[in-house]
Parts: structure tokens; sequence; C-alpha cells
């Protein structure tokens, strides 16, 4: 392989090379969806109590009563935006002014301390992206782009848009966080489309944040009672995009099969084993051919 590529004096950019790339610790991105009650938050028995961090937006931890596991618990979206901030590091393409910002990561160092404290934790567990997108909207409609600018009259379209940006901005910033994998737990709605088709959306408020997440992450899996071949129940997890349920999913690794058994613990060694080869992962099954379409000559 080729030797990395010298730094020229004073610049900050370089090539990473294959072998460097390929050393990186990386984290896992994952966004997990799943109905009410289906046990989203127990997910956190199938992680290393002693490398978790736990964010705990919905006060509801009693499914994990008896975790030993560490937890934060933010009231607030600055406090979100704080917490971003200290573990995903400053971002220097921002201006002093805007979060994230390397001045928005000294303040918060400053206030919370070493940031090598986290660097016990290899998982954040955030539960949940929904509670997180509630919390967002409430501080939104309250800031000056909310606000009609003539009449000074609540502008709900304005409150919705710096939602979108508010929202994707915090989603971005901790996908950066390359050491450690990062885990969003959501509330998946069912609901009919304009044709009474059943379809599946997450349930964020507004429609950016659902629209985009899919693009930020890496996994996306859903969390669902599935039957098997005897035909009883089980908890499963969702993860690819062609499924015959309609449940969204995705799996930029390549690595994981329809159907995952609900362990997030071995899910991320899966996710981290050998590659398949690079034909197999490029080869789809052919479309099925198409009827041929009817002859207007008439049978002689």
């Amino acid at each position: 392989m080729s030797a990395p590529f010298a730094q020229a004096p004073g610049r900050g950019f370089r090539i990473i090379t294959a072998d460097e790339r390929q050393a990186e610790p990386r984290g896992v991105k994952a966004c997990i969806f799943g109905g009410s009650g289906q046990g989203k938050t127990s997910l956190l028995w199938t992680l290393l109590a002693s490398t978790t961090l736990f964010m705990d937006l919905e006060a509801g931890d009693l499914a994990v009563e008896g975790w030993g596991g560490d937890t934060i618990r933010p009231r607030t979206w600055q406090e979100c935006r704080d917490f971003a901030a200290f573990i995903g590091g400053p971002n220097p393409a921002l201006r002093d002014e805007q979060p994230y910002s390397p001045a928005h990561y000294a303040a918060v160092c400053e206030q919370f301390g070493d940031p090598a404290l986290l660097a016990r934790y290899e998982t954040v567990f955030i539960d949940s992206i929904t509670v997180a997108g509630r919390l967002c909207f409430q501080w939104c409609r309250g800031q000056p782009e909310a606000f009609a600018e003539k009449t000074g009259k609540p502008d709900i379209r304005g409150a919705y848009g710096l939602h979108g940006r508010e929202m994707i901005a915090w989603l971005t910033h901790l996908q950066h966080t390359r050491g450690k994998n990062i885990i969003f737990v959501g509330i998946l709605d069912e609901k009919l489309d304009d044709f009474n088709r059943k379809v599946f959306v997450p349930q964020i408020d507004g429609s950016k944040t659902g629209l985009e997440l899919p693009g930020i992450v890496d996994e996306v899996l859903t969390l669902a009672a599935i039957k098997d071949e005897a035909g009883a129940l089980r908890r499963s997890l969702i993860c690819q995009t062609l499924n015959p349920w309609g449940y969204p999913a995705k799996d930029r690794s390549g690595r994981l099969d329809l159907v995952e058994e609900p362990h997030l613990g071995r899910l991320f060694e899966k996710i981290r084993g050998p590659a398949r080869p690079v034909a197999e992962r490029l080869a789809l099954p052919p479309p099925p051919l198409a009827l041929a379409a009817p002859s207007d000559t008439p049978n002689t």
C-alpha cells in the first residue's frame, strides 16, 4: 500500500491513505424505531454497561431498572446541544456564534470539565429522538424566526423551518463522532396514506428530520414482532430496505441479514466483522421479466 502523504506546512488539508482509513476506529451510527412497548429502551441490557452512556430524555428508565451504566438527563434543547458539542468536538467550519463551533466547544468544556472523561464510553444510547424533537420545537417557538417580521405574530412555518435545521445540525454533529457508537431510539407510527395504504413513519415533529435522517446514520433498524416459521411472534430487528413488511430499514455495512436478533452487542460485532467480497455486495438479482405487451395483430 502507498505511504502516507506528507502534510504541507501550515495547511490543515491532507490525504488519508487506505491503510490509515482502515485502521481508524469507527463507531456505528444507528437509529432504531419501533412502536410503543416493543422494548426499545430494553435494548440497553444488550450493551456493556461499563462502556455505555444512557442519555435519558424520556424519563422512561423503568424498563432498565437495575442496569449498571451511567446516565445523563438533559431537560432542555440547549443542554442537548451542549452535550452534542461536548462529545462530538468542535466543528472548525462554523462561526463562533454558531452552535458546535470552537467557541461553543470551549464553553461546554469549561462547564463540564475535561472531555477525556468520555473516553471510557464506547456507546451513547439516546432515548429518544422523538422527545429530542419536542424539546427542539419548544425552543424554536421562542426564537425570532418563529415570529412574523412585520406583525410580530407567531409564524408556525418559521418555527418548523428552524426546527428542521436545528435537528439536522444536531444529528449531523453527533454522526461525526467517529470513535463511538451513537444509537438514536425513536417511536414508529403506523398511518394510512392518501391511497389508504399502510405506511410507517418516525414520530418526530416536522417532516424534514424524518426524511433526512436515513441519509445521516449508517443503520436504520425497526424493532418489531414478526412471526417465525412456526407462526409464533418474536421480537426482531428488521435491517434491510427491501423487506416484506414495509418497515423503515437500511444497512450501510452490507453485513446484516434481513432479520437479526435484538441484541446490539452482537449486532455491532457483525457490522465490524469481515466485509463481504465486493463482487457479492454489488451482485443484484435481475428484475423480473415484464409481461409481453398484447399484440394488435389478430391471430390468423
